[in-house]
């Protein structure tokens, strides 16, 4: 089992540095920020740009891993934004994971003048999306021309990126998804898929949802001819109407249950004083000792 925490793009750097300084020291294998313009019920408050953050980030530490918590097409053309990624990456030394999905339908979706699509426009878009950072982030031949490509989303011509790829043959994907077309995806594109259950419903009914997901992951990569164990899993912890973080027993309880169902990652979100989320930093300081215990 792999840990990682979300830290919400909210303070001013002088406080977020030392989140993300202090997660690298708890122990944590993964750290992520949410990729969004503003978010729900935290619309009214600050929200910090994500590249610039993880730019930040990725400078004072050293070796945990660094991602996207998810980025979607919703107000992002694949060209510039793959620059952007392949940047960070090479700034943060080759720990970048790309968490991507669809994209909501909440203000990122409108902030820019864009129609209501359609669910299965958002999953063309979506899918369109993913394939071309996969085109993009594996940069294009030495001298060549660049890397083109016409879809009905988004267009590129001749684009240059910034060298040989830090990772081989690109930066991880880990890919966002419930639906059978988002599975299929995620099989296809994916080194990681991530969930966060179902909607609208919690506890018990919440991690039944969780396991008929990865039982459907298991039986989309059959179908499409990849070995399930080639994909890794990552399960939000706090979206099934619960905190993980509310106590120790809490998290450890949480984490129990997510690798009896083989996801080998879990993620969790810092406390905030407040609101969703809140709960007492106090709690991160006894993780050390119980993520050592549950790595198995």
């Amino acid at each position: 089992m792999r840990f990682g925490i979300v830290i919400l793009p909210q303070d001013p750097w002088a406080l977020a540095r030392k989140k993300w300084v202090g997660a690298e020291a708890l122990g944590f294998d993964h750290a992520w920020t949410y990729d969004h313009l503003s978010w729900r019920s935290l619309a009214d408050q600050p929200w910090h740009a994500t590249i610039p953050t993880l730019t930040a980030a990725a400078v004072v530490t050293e070796r945990i891993r660094l991602g996207t918590f998810v980025s979607s097409p919703n107000f992002r053309h694949p060209v510039p934004f793959a620059k952007e990624l392949a940047t960070l990456d090479d700034i943060a030394g080759g720990r970048l994971l790309l968490g991507v999905g669809s994209g909501g339908t909440g203000f990122d979706a409108f902030v820019l003048g864009q129609p209501e699509f359609t669910p299965r426009q958002r999953h063309e878009r979506f899918s369109e999306f993913v394939g071309d950072l996969d085109v993009l982030l594996r940069h294009e031949e030495p001298g060549g021309a660049g890397i083109s490509f016409t879809g009905e989303w988004a267009t590129a011509v001749n684009a240059r990126m910034v060298g040989a790829p830090r990772q081989s043959p690109r930066l991880p994907f880990v890919i966002a998804a419930n639906g059978p077309k988002g599975l299929r995806l995620a099989v296809r594109h994916g080194a990681g898929w991530v969930t966060t259950g179902a909607d609208g419903v919690s506890g018990e009914d919440w991690w039944a949802s969780v396991a008929r997901l990865a039982s459907r992951l298991d039986e989309t990569a059959h179908a499409e001819g990849r070995d399930p164990a080639t994909i890794d899993r990552y399960l939000n912890l706090d979206s099934g109407g619960s905190y993980s973080l509310a106590s120790v027993a809490a998290f450890e309880d949480a984490v129990g249950r997510a690798d009896a169902l083989g996801f080998t990652d879990v993620i969790s979100h810092w406390p905030r004083g407040d609101g969703i989320y809140a709960g007492s930093e106090a709690v991160l300081d006894q993780l050390p000792a119980s993520m050592r215990r549950l790595r198995g």
